[in-house]
């Protein structure tokens, strides 16, 4: 069975402000005795975020019972020290100066970004799968990374900034196309020209390492696994597992076609990177750029193709029937985006705050 693994960052913010507060620190002493058997929880750019990465999962209802437990326990840990923890895109409001974490290459990053930072208040979604090897690798990625739009679109939970209304479903991505390196990869010949092109980035346009290319697919750095990283922080448990379960079968399906010589999907770079922006302001509330077509179409009808896509590998691992539970909740209660603004309109910040913490609701 192919493993998979979730990284989840998360904004602690000021309950009644609903503005990030800088308590990492506080929040990640009281996890302290989180372990690498329950993941790792850590720090990331800004004081007011916690990441958090996972254990290895072959199943997907290992993961989703996970992932609940360690909400649970964060949420437990950020109110004892007056906060709560959120799993948003962007925080609903957010301070104009922002606070870097104490970290050398955090600093380092920070100082190439310039006043890019100020705006750089996100939390996302990654996913890694597992793969053969690195040549696998890049031929998964070939095939995967057309179908990164609608990964978005189904995963949109930052509808808000600065306490408005963007009129987007991720404006996290449209926060992230300030960077030099962010979007979909391009495709490679194979690993060698994989390697060859993100080193040349390397100190170019604020790029400190590799790990700093912000593509929203590429090959870690640090496990043998494809990471897809173009998802906002999403709203719940169930949410991220439903994404996973379709990275993991988007991978699964380009590792197979790959090696029985099937090309991947040919869109132009113009057409995939306008697909991108179309994503992250209409979600599925409207139309997508079908990848296979190379035409818009109700975003139902992608989301099926994406599913038509991966139900091989779906039903060999187990997921298909979850799956489809996933997305039929989905059409019903829309994404986190949707939710978020259902809140807003419903009973203004009481209802956000309800929507993030429902047991205090």
């Amino acid at each position: 069975m192919t493993t998979f693994g979730v990284e989840e960052e998360y904004f602690l913010i000021d309950p009644h402000t609903l503005r990030p507060v800088g308590a990492a620190d506080a929040v990640l002493d009281e996890l302290s005795s989180e372990t690498t058997a329950t993941g790792l929880v850590t720090h990331e750019f800004l004081t007011s975020q916690v990441e958090r990465a996972t254990p290895v999962f072959t199943g997907l209802d290992e993961a989703e019972a996970d992932l609940a437990r360690f909400r649970g326990r964060l949420t437990s840990a950020a109110r004892s020290h007056g906060v709560l923890a959120v799993a948003t895109g962007t925080p609903f409001d957010a301070e104009a100066v922002t606070a870097v974490t104490r970290s050398s290459r955090y600093q380092q990053i920070r100082a190439g970004l310039g006043d890019i930072v100020r705006d750089h208040q996100i939390c996302a979604t990654h996913v890694h799968v597992g793969v053969p090897d690195r040549e696998a690798g890049v031929q998964a990625l070939n095939h995967v990374r057309v179908w990164l739009p609608t990964l978005m679109a189904i995963s949109g939970n930052s509808p808000f900034w600065r306490g408005r209304d963007t009129g987007f479903e991720s404006w996290r991505a449209v926060i992230m196309r300030r960077w030099a390196t962010t979007g979909c990869p391009p495709a490679f010949t194979d690993a060698a020209d994989y390697d060859r092109r993100i080193g040349r980035l390397v100190g170019v346009a604020g790029t400190v390492d590799t790990a700093t290319v912000a593509w929203y697919a590429r090959l870690s750095e640090r496990y043998p696994t494809l990471e897809v990283r173009v998802a906002d922080a999403q709203i719940d448990p169930a949410s991220t597992a439903l994404l996973a379960a379709l990275v993991r079968g988007l991978v699964v399906t380009g590792l197979a076609d790959a090696d029985r010589g099937a090309p991947p999907p040919e869109l132009e770079p113009e057409l995939l990177d306008a697909s991108l922006f179309h994503a992250s302001r209409d979600g599925i509330g409207g139309r997508l750029l079908h990848p296979v077509t190379r035409e818009l179409a109700p975003a139902r009808t992608v989301v099926d193709g994406l599913l038509h896509q991966v139900d091989d590998a779906l039903t060999i691992a187990g997921d298909r029937l979850r799956v489809a539970a996933l997305l039929d909740r989905l059409w019903v209660t829309g994404t986190g985006a949707q939710a978020q603004r259902h809140a807003l309109q419903s009973d203004g910040l009481a209802g956000l705050r309800g929507l993030y913490d429902p047991a205090r609701a």
